[in-house]
């Protein structure tokens, strides 16, 4: 189980890593193609959303790795599988709809619940 977990949580935190620098770091205009819904919330809003990312892209990883304080590992995972439903309602209400990426997100999200659940 741990080596499902660590391929599991490392692919949704290269994920997760990826898209929260590109929503720090990136301008509107950048991430505008990515993500049709960047005109719809404030760029406060979408730089700490990336900030979410990456500290959860962390916690993913780094806890259950080091043994501190592993149960970070499930707290993050629950986290995105939140972020996610979030994202979902987000793209439902807007004119993108396109809720595939995210569905996939919540299951992986979802499998990484339930194998940190087996270890802590």
């Amino acid at each position: 189980m741990n080596i499902a977990y660590g391929i599991v949580a490392g692919l949704l935190a290269l994920f997760y890593l990826y898209a929260g620098v590109a929503k720090v770091f990136r301008s509107p205009d950048q991430l505008r193609p990515m993500m049709a819904w960047v005109d719809r919330v404030p760029l406060p809003v979408v730089r700490t959303l990336g900030t979410v990312e990456i500290l959860g892209a962390i916690g993913l990883i780094l806890p259950p790795l080091t043994g501190v304080a592993p149960w970070l590992g499930l707290a993050a995972a629950v986290g995105f599988v939140l972020l996610q439903v979030g994202a979902i309602t987000v793209h439902l209400t807007g004119e993108d709809r396109q809720i595939a990426l995210n569905v996939a997100l919540v299951a992986a999200a979802g499998v990484n619940v339930w194998l940190a659940t087996t270890w802590l």
